[in-house]
């Protein structure tokens, strides 16, 4: 039985609704998903994973910065790489967030029935991404993309359409191997560049 609604990001109070979702959803995500209200508008969990992805960009650019200054020669193309990294995840997150939650709703329906649609598990997929505030952390950026695709979204599977533990984990698991598979990808073909 849910106590209360979970928070949810709001475009008239942007700053404020953000934390409260950034800390409801990775200090009490259980609770934050059993309150969760799957049906609703997209837009503003796109803002949300936008606001997110911008301020690990920013963090992320800072970093690089930082290190190629500390380790080495800060030159005019590392600042245009930096702030060009930047623009590029935050605005490519709300992109991302979409593409996973097309491949998790192919598992939901494959493994747990007809029981989400696109809207659904897009806006659980955006809150998720909550833990994406830590991606702009080396090392840590990958267990928070790891603890987002399979424990959050575990959560939030779990929580939404009442499936068994193991169903969950199956399906967690189906959506997580071929989205961390293209963020390997990208992340070598970045590398490689």
């Amino acid at each position: 039985m849910q106590s209360e609604r979970a928070p949810e990001f709001e475009l008239q109070r942007p700053f404020a609704s953000a934390i409260a979702v950034i800390v409801a959803v990775l200090f009490s995500p259980k609770n934050f998903y059993l309150n969760f209200k799957v049906e609703g508008p997209i837009r503003d969990p796109a803002v949300f994973v936008l606001l997110v992805g911008a301020v690990s960009g920013v963090l992320g650019a800072a970093v690089a910065l930082a290190s190629n200054l500390l380790f080495g020669g800060l030159d005019a193309t590392d600042v245009r790489a930096a702030i060009v990294g930047a623009l590029l995840f935050a605005m490519l997150s709300p992109v991302g967030v979409g593409v996973t939650a097309g491949v998790y709703l192919l598992s939901i329906r494959t493994l747990a029935g007809k029981v989400a649609g696109f809207t659904e598990v897009y806006r659980m997929a955006a809150y998720a991404a909550s833990a994406l505030v830590f991606a702009w952390i080396p090392i840590l950026g990958a267990f928070a993309f790891t603890y987002a695709l399979m424990v959050l979204m575990g959560i939030g599977i779990q929580s939404a359409y009442k499936t068994s533990s193991l169903t969950t984990v199956v399906t967690a698991l189906a959506g997580f191997v071929p989205v961390a598979s293209i963020l390997v990808w990208i992340t070598i073909n970045e590398v490689a560049l």
